[in-house]
């Protein structure tokens, strides 16, 4: 399957993992591309100061893993306006990969899943699931793991 890793990264954190993903997704036979989402400008909670530098399109793939950081409880500005400005996803498979800090999923996780699954329903894709990593303290490996192998094992 030709799968693409979206990703949008702030601190370097998701990207790490993704490229965990990528080379899990490689080793089964999968045509793996990893793309960023890059701006300009500042993107913080209550700030969308921003312009795409680089909005990858989801076109060329089968199915595609988006993947963000939790920001104050939500998913990351920036993903939140990718994911607005993309055209349909029919007839695509998406998966999410979501990355933060506080250990709890109901710190932020939960709302940014429902926010990438209705962003993406709306765009017709079909949604296959999420893996989500929490970066603080001894969680960290034991959730990239699981993220890795949740996501790995969707396709």
């Amino acid at each position: 399957m030709n799968i693409g890793i979206i990703v949008y990264s702030n601190t370097g954190n998701t990207l790490s993992v993704a490229k965990k993903l990528q080379e899990k997704l490689e080793a089964k036979g999968h045509t793996v591309n990893l793309e960023q989402i890059t701006i300009t400008g500042e993107a913080s909670p209550g700030k969308k100061d921003f312009q795409f530098t680089a909005a990858p399109s989801p076109d060329p793939y089968d199915a595609v893993i988006f993947g963000s950081p939790v920001q104050a409880f939500s998913l990351s500005v920036v993903m939140k306006e990718y994911l607005e400005q993309l055209p349909s996803l029919e007839g695509k498979k998406a998966a999410f990969l979501l990355t933060k800090h506080l250990p709890f999923y109901w710190t932020g996780a939960n709302r940014a899943i429902r926010q990438m699954q209705g962003a993406s329903e709306a765009k017709k894709a079909e949604i296959l699931g999420f893996g989500v990593v929490i970066w603080s303290g001894s969680r960290r490996e034991r959730t990239t793991q699981s993220a890795l192998e949740a996501l790995s094992g969707l396709f």
